[in-house]
């Protein structure tokens, strides 16, 4: 009978199994290219202008567009359509009060310029705007573009 040596199936201690870390390393190349082929398509061009104060310059502004704001008066939840203020006491009816407002604005314009320019105070809630949106999508407008202002009313 044939005896093996036993020290030759040994690892030395000297040596390092070099297979699990060679795995871990291809799983992490693949799980970035994947990852970042999906963070390259969302990647879209935004030219933001320098030192703008408005959300619209002078030369835009014309009878198509309609404001409505959102913001902060007092502990209360202010809405407005253009100068037009809309009393925030009576939740059920803001929506239904804004969208005939939008309309009487927009009843004169084509229906490819009818854009609503929603501008919100930073420290608004989504609850709060809510309404604004729902007002905004029952009326007769076919485009809206969202502002907000640099800094709340107080801080003026």
């Amino acid at each position: 009978m044939v005896l093996r040596n036993i020290n030759q199936f040994r690892v030395s201690s000297k040596s390092f199994n070099m297979t699990p870390l060679i795995d871990i390393v291809f799983l992490l190349i693949i799980f970035f290219l994947i990852v970042f082929q999906y963070i390259d398509a969302e990647n879209f061009p935004v030219n933001v202008p320098d030192n703008c104060s408005n959300a619209i310059d002078d030369q835009q502004q014309s009878n198509a567009f309609v404001t409505v704001t959102v913001l902060h008066s007092q502990s209360q939840v202010d809405f407005a359509v253009g100068a037009t203020k809309v009393s925030s006491l009576d939740t059920g009816d803001i929506a239904a009060k804004l969208t005939d407002l939008i309309n009487i604005q927009l009843e004169t314009t084509s229906p490819d310029q009818r854009t609503v320019i929603l501008r919100v105070d930073k420290n608004i809630c989504f609850s709060d705007v809510q309404y604004a949106l729902a007002g905004i999508s029952q009326s007769i407008a076919t485009d809206i573009q969202l502002a907000t202002f640099k800094q709340t009313q107080q801080e003026k």
